[in-house]
This record gives structure tokens, sequence and C-alpha cells, in this order.
């Protein structure tokens, strides 16, 4: 070791310390929203509450629909075996039909409704852009 293995030792300080860099995290090309419904939403005035709350209630209601529909296509099985005893009893490639509908074709179900879900709330948000932008 060149130190006679005595440790580290910083640097000598230099004449001149180092130059300052200003960081800028926004580029400013962004021009500000000066859009009337934008400035009310982010005001947070009475008239951006309805806007915000007409989003959210369009968001719920596509949410309640889609889990009627979730409720209804798993709810209606149990009393569809229960009703028809003898379809309990049916078998699909080997697979009882129960089987195949709760545990296997479910998952597809379940996977395309929870992509209309995503794909509907984007396009609703797409809409509620619009229309704050256009105001």
């Amino acid at each position: 070791m060149e130190d006679g293995g005595r440790g580290w030792h910083p640097r000598p300080m230099e004449s001149e310390p180092p130059r300052r860099v200003k960081v800028v995290l926004a580029d400013g090309s962004r021009r500000p929203r000066p859009d009337a419904a934008a400035r009310e939403i982010e005001e947070q005035t009475p008239v951006g509450e309805v806007l915000v709350t007409g989003l959210i209630r369009t968001q719920l209601a596509l949410a309640v629909r889609l889990s009627l529909v979730v409720a209804a296509l798993f709810g209606i099985q149990p009393l569809l075996f229960a009703a028809a005893p003898g379809l309990a009893h049916v078998s699909v490639g080997g697979l009882p039909l129960p089987w195949l509908l709760l545990g296997v074709l479910a998952y597809p179900a379940v996977l395309v409704i929870a992509w209309v879900y995503v794909r509907s709330a984007q396009r609703n948000e797409r809409h509620f852009a619009e229309l704050v932008s256009r105001e």
C-alpha cells in the first residue's frame, strides 16, 4: 500500500469549489392549464366538485354493473345445479360439468370481465379529460 497501511486519506481541498448546477425537473415546455374546468377542479370549487363527482359516479356505475354480471354468472350456477340435479352428473371431456364451469371456465370469464372494466374505465376517464379540456 502506498500510504504505509495507515488507511484512507481524503484528497487535499481544491482551491476552487466545484460549480453548482441547477437541476430542473420540468423542461418548461408545458404550458399551464388555463382551461376553466381544469382550474375549477384544481381549486376544488363547487363546479370542480360536481365534475369529479360525475366521474366517480360513472366509474362506480360501471363497477356495479360488471359486479352484477359476475354475481349473475357465478350465482346462477349453484341454482341451476340445484334445480336440475342431473346436470351435476354430466361430464364433458372427462370433467364433471360443475368443475368445468367453476374450476376451469371461470378464470377466462373473469379475465374478460376485468379487461372490459379496464377498457371502459379508461374510456370514461378519456371522455372526462376531453370534457375538461373542451370547456
